[in-house]
């Protein structure tokens, strides 16, 4: 059973920074796009980055561009979001996801964390 859990979110202040952990296990994940995503309240859910397994292909949302960064590391299976210069705007619950590379939908996601940055 393919499993993803997010963690690392919290409460920072306007300015800080947090890392986001994605722990992905089930299957072989050589195959898989994976992605972050977030949702704020009363508002659709945004990609904001997404990377192949092997980290050759990367692709950010344009807000997060500079500040967010998308990494894994494949001999813990695990995928991070680095986020720097957090704005109060960035409050929302952040996903991460997986689908195989010859798929347009994800099919699989995490629990989610939530995120707060206090101004």
């Amino acid at each position: 059973q393919v499993q993803l859990v997010e963690s690392g979110g919290g409460l920072v202040q306007a300015g800080g920074s947090l890392r986001l952990s994605c722990a992905a296990s089930g299957r072989t994940f050589s195959s898989y796009v994976m992605g972050w995503f977030r949702r704020a309240p009363g508002k659709e859910r945004e990609t904001l980055a997404t990377m192949s397994w092997e980290g050759y292909m990367t692709d950010y949302e344009d807000s997060v561009k500079g500040r967010f960064t998308i990494t894994r590391d494949n001999a813990k299976n695990t995928v991070y979001l680095q986020m720097n210069s957090l704005k109060p705007e960035d409050t929302a619950v952040y996903y991460c996801a997986a689908r195989l590379v010859s798929k347009g939908t994800y099919d699989y996601w995490g629990q989610g964390t939530q995120v707060t940055v206090s101004s």
